[in-house]
């Protein structure tokens, strides 16, 4: 039987969030197994970073400073990818944010457009843009970052979690619409990761004792444990996998 083909030699990503956490993780991964990646974060040292540490690896990286609530870095985001490589085989929508950690009746409204503006108009727009590319080109994957959230609602993370609901809904329209034009899309869910992002949970341990007791697997995860779906879903290995959610979680949702 025919080994499935994970190598993605050839092939051109875009990765969001790229400047460190689970985005820094796939970026890295990708580039070992041969992509040519390009490093998208508000911060155009810290993906400056990242890129030495990918290329000093004998990797391909260009950092490009964007941010993802904002349409006009997208569309210069896109615009330098297009004059560099001419395509985008593989988006990873991984740029999110949750400023806010409490019960839902007191969250402020400035709250809700902020995680909604980056987590879910964010995604969107990216993945419009990269699936344009996509169909003219005649095909591409696009992998959106979600959370066990958007399938059980988090404590204290409801806004949060409600953005990742719409991301896995999101992930199953386009792949619905895309299909036809051999443009996948794919959601990877991820459980308590050890992240800046997640600091607060794991390092608070009435919280992280709670959630890991939980976990089948007795523990939190490292954010490499996310490298492989996402490689699976970049490569031609997941030829046959598009409107998927792969759960990430430890068995916390088990």
């Amino acid at each position: 039987m025919a080994i499935a083909d994970f190598s993605l030699t050839g092939k051109v990503a875009i990765v969001t969030g790229a400047s460190r956490g689970i985005g820094e993780a796939i970026a890295r991964g990708l580039a070992e197994n041969g992509a040519t990646v390009v490093l998208a974060s508000r911060k155009q040292a810290d993906l400056d970073t990242v890129a030495r540490a990918i290329t000093d690896a004998g990797g391909a990286a260009l950092p490009v400073a964007c941010h993802t609530g904002k349409p006009e870095d997208i569309a210069q985001l896109f615009d330098r990818v297009l004059a560099e490589y001419g395509r985008v085989d593989v988006l990873v929508n991984n740029a999110a944010t949750n400023p806010y950690f409490g019960p839902m009746i007191d969250a402020t409204e400035s709250v809700f457009d902020k995680t909604f503006e980056v987590n879910v108009k964010g995604y969107f727009m990216m993945a419009q843009r990269a699936a344009r590319i996509m169909v003219d080109q005649g095909g591409g994957s696009i992998i959106n970052v979600a959370s066990i959230g958007g399938i059980s609602p988090l404590l204290m993370q409801g806004v949060y979690s409600m953005t990742k609901a719409a991301v896995i809904s999101m992930t199953k329209a386009f792949a619905s619409e895309l299909g036809g034009a051999g443009v996948r899309c794919n959601a990877i869910c991820p459980g308590l990761t050890n992240t800046k992002f997640a600091k607060v949970l794991i390092d608070t341990p009435e919280i992280h004792d709670m959630f890991v007791g939980q976990v089948p697997l007795g523990r939190h995860a490292e954010p490499r444990e996310m490298v492989g779906a996402a490689v699976y879903l970049a490569s031609d290995a997941s030829s046959y996998t598009t409107g998927s959610v792969i759960v990430c979680d430890g068995g916390y949702l088990a």
